[in-house]
């Protein structure tokens, strides 16, 4: 499974981001990898600046079948595969390439400010993580916040941004502060010109039971959905480095927003 990243600095879309000292004791990943693929986690997470940034699934996916089919749990009692390939544009531009090029935008963005952000995966060529252990990052670094970031993939005419939380909540953490974080995300968004969803969810919040990622998370934890790739609309945003860049900036603003 690709590395946790440890750097300054869940899943799901419908269903069809100098390091710290790491911690081998605190590398958990849910399938068997080499040593050197244990995820690099900082025993001192900056107190209330600690972010994690997730971006969802992951290039190598496509060609590792068995292991993204696993079973892992879902947070909830039943079990659902490790994770997906993700969706992709009509023109073949990939989810899992927007998810890694947003989150990394969002980690300098954060980083800038002060924040230490941490990501779930480390490159865009990996397996993994499953959805189940990027759930749980944010408890293992005592995340102030988690972000899962990503695009969907419904039929065209379809179109904005929904921002996910787990619902019914599981914790204290879900039932209050996931749902004020998921809120600024939504607010922000909307305020920097991004068009709430048509199609899912209420005035672009789309609280779901079904998301591992949320459902395992004990820290304020939201997954956005930026918009749908298959939606001409949608894709020319997604698809633009400054539509990316203000995707990013958007969101980091939010996460800083909601931190002070």
């Amino acid at each position: 499974m690709t590395a946790l990243c440890g750097v300054l600095l869940l899943a799901g879309c419908m269903q069809s981001k100098a390091a710290a000292p790491v911690s081998e004791s605190l590398a958990r990943p849910a399938l068997d990898r080499p040593a050197s693929d244990s995820p690099a986690i900082p025993l001192f997470p900056i107190a209330g600046r600690t972010v994690v940034i997730d971006p969802g699934h992951n290039g190598g996916g496509a060609a590792h079948a068995d292991e993204i089919n696993a079973q892992v749990p879902d947070g909830r009692g039943g079990m659902k595969p490790c994770n997906t390939t993700g969706t992709s544009g009509t023109d073949g531009y990939t989810e899992h390439e927007f998810n890694w090029d947003v989150a990394q935008r969002v980690r300098d963005v954060l980083t800038a400010r002060g924040f230490q952000v941490i990501m779930s995966r480390d490159s865009d060529t990996g397996v993994g993580p499953c959805v189940n252990d990027r759930g749980t990052l944010g408890n293992r670094v005592g995340a102030a916040a988690v972000v899962s970031i990503h695009a969907d993939g419904a039929p065209a005419g379809a179109h904005g941004f929904h921002v996910a939380y787990s619902s019914p909540a599981l914790n204290d953490a879900q039932s209050g502060p996931s749902v004020q974080l998921a809120t600024t995300l939504r607010d922000t968004l909307a305020g920097s010109g991004f068009t709430p969803s048509t199609y899912v969810g209420s005035n672009g919040l789309n609280p779901r039971p079904d998301l591992a990622g949320l459902n395992f998370s004990e820290r304020p934890t939201a997954l956005v959905e930026c918009g749908n790739m298959r939606d001409p609309r949608d894709a020319a945003i997604l698809e633009s480095p400054d539509g990316r860049a203000r995707f990013a900036q958007a969101i980091a603003d939010a996460v800083a927003a909601y931190l002070r």
